[in-house]
C-alpha cells in the first residue's frame, strides 16, 4: 500500500460527516453480503443505507447504533436497492474484520461531525 495522497481542508469540507441512529435493519433477500439499514438523521430524515456487513453483523446487533454516515454521497443502487450514503467503519482491507465506527456517547441524531 503505497503513501496516502494528501487533500486541501476544503475538499474535506465537502464531505458531510452526520451521527445517525440505526432505526431498523434486514437482509436483502438474495444477497450474502447486503444488509439494508433505515438511518435517522435528524433533521435532515430517514436514509436508506445498503452495507456489506451481513459475513460480520446481523441486522439486529446494528439497531440502536449510532453510526457516522457520509450523508451527501451520491445514491448508488445494489441489488436494487437505493443507498443514500455510507457508513463508515475501520478495517476494511482484504481479511480484515469491519469495525463500524460510532460515537463514544449518544447525541442526537444528525448531529455533524467536524
Amino acid at each position: 500500500m503505497g503513501s496516502p495522497e494528501y487533500v486541501d481542508f476544503s475538499d474535506f469540507q465537502k464531505l458531510d460527516l452526520r451521527v445517525g441512529l440505526v432505526e431498523s435493519a434486514e437482509r436483502i433477500p438474495g444477497s450474502r453480503k447486503l444488509i439494508r439499514l433505515i438511518v435517522n438523521l435528524g433533521e435532515k430524515g430517514k436514509r436508506q443505507l445498503v452495507a456489506g456487513l451481513a459475513e460480520w453483523y446481523s441486522p439486529e446487533d446494528l439497531v440502536g447504533k449510532y453510526i457516522i454516515v457520509v450523508s451527501n454521497l451520491k445514491p448508488r443502487k445494489m441489488m436494487g436497492f437505493e443507498s443514500q450514503g455510507m457508513l463508515l467503519a475501520a478495517g476494511c482491507g482484504e481479511n480484515e474484520v469491519p469495525v463500524i465506527l460510532t460515537v463514544e456517547k449518544p447525541v442526537s441524531p444528525g448531529t455533524k461531525i467536524c
